[in-house]
């Protein structure tokens, strides 16, 4: 940075970074900038709000690294960069985990930590969010989780009752049925871990690590399992029969997965994390969420100027036009340069755009 600003020294760079910003400042000025991306009407164009995916991707660490980990399926070591985001494209939370960590039990910290004007009360992620555990803390957060799902048939459909019996789609069930008198014993301490959760006393991925394991003793795990187990059931009706909820949940996720290779392709310059401290790992994590949701804003305001020009020359604008464009451009953006730092004072934005559907 400091060879590509005139009148910056790597020393100034670094001291800025030591002392002045922190990982707390860092979300703070990213959920301004959602804020603000908020407020352009064209992102409503593109996805629903109220929808929001969780997907991670490998980052390369040093292997000389105590904190390293190999992952499993990327091939590789470092760590996951694991992103939260809106279906309207803009990224809401971010967090660096180890390689040997289940995603599952992450996935809801996004929400919960979640500060921003965007509050999203349905998540999609992938396979690994069907844990019946993480589907019975959602229920009772009031978040509707719906993932992408491979291979359903193998999964396990648990009945109501022993003696429930259906004609077309028994054979999708166990013979195992539900434990209703579990749930009922234990509801009083599954709600008050609910509401812990909800007054910010503890995160979801503490209560989840700790619900990982079926040991005797863990009692909570049970209730919370069969819990998740009557959920889980019903979403799997749904997603089966309802062929546009598949869709929905598809775009969902490749949105998410879209964000991981922008946020990567902004990060340019290197393709290691050079920090050997997990605290410094998370808030470059951080660093680079925030400047892929500047460039996020920047293109949805330069998109918005470029379609009311077109519409000021007598250009129709309809629905399938304005879907079809992404706030994840990069052909028009030069990473590399010299860039001088000037005082100037942009014009106020415009967020509006109307046209007929």
């Amino acid at each position: 940075m400091s060879r590509n600003i005139a009148g910056i020294s790597a020393r100034q760079i670094s001291f800025v970074d030591q002392r002045q910003a922190s990982t707390e400042k860092l979300e703070a000025a990213i959920h301004y900038i959602i804020n603000a991306y908020n407020q352009f009407q064209l992102p409503r164009y593109w996805g629903d709000t109220k929808r929001a995916a969780a997907d991670g991707t490998q980052w390369n660490l040093y292997e000389n690294n105590l904190l390293l980990e190999r992952h499993i399926r990327y091939g590789g070591y470092g760590g996951v960069a694991y992103y939260h985001a809106s279906d309207a494209y803009i990224a809401l939370f971010s967090h660096f985990i180890p390689c040997g960590a289940w995603e599952a039990i992450y996935i809801l910290d996004g929400l919960t930590k979640n500060k921003s004007d965007i509050q999203p009360d349905i998540l999609h992620g992938d396979t690994q969010a069907l844990s019946a555990p993480v589907y019975g803390l959602t229920f009772l957060l009031g978040i509707k989780l719906m993932p992408r799902i491979l291979n359903w048939k193998d999964l396990k459909w648990f009945r109501p009752t022993p003696q429930e019996a259906y004609q077309h789609i028994d054979a999708l069930f166990t013979k195992e049925a539900i434990d209703w008198d579990l749930i009922a014993c234990h509801l009083p301490d599954m709600l008050q871990v609910a509401q812990s959760i909800r007054a910010g006393r503890i995160s979801p991925s503490t209560i989840l690590r700790k619900l990982g394991t079926a040991s005797r003793k863990n009692k909570l795990y049970f209730a919370f399992r069969e819990l998740g187990r009557v959920v889980r059931t019903t979403f799997l009706l749904e997603y089966i029969g309802d062929e546009d909820l598949r869709r929905i949940i598809q775009a969902a996720q490749n949105k998410c997965e879209g964000f991981n290779q922008f946020a990567q392709w902004v990060y340019f310059g290197a393709d290691t994390i050079t920090e050997n401290v997990r605290d410094d790992q998370l808030k470059i994590i951080k660093y680079n969420h925030l400047i892929a949701n500047l460039v996020i804003f920047h293109n949805c305001h330069t998109i918005t100027q470029a379609l009311k020009e077109l519409e000021a020359e007598g250009m129709k604008l309809t629905l399938e036009l304005i879907a079809g464009f992404s706030p994840y451009r990069t052909s028009h953006l030069n990473r590399f340069g010299l860039f001088d730092l000037k005082e100037r004072y942009p014009l106020p934005i415009d967020y509006g755009i109307m046209f007929e559907i």
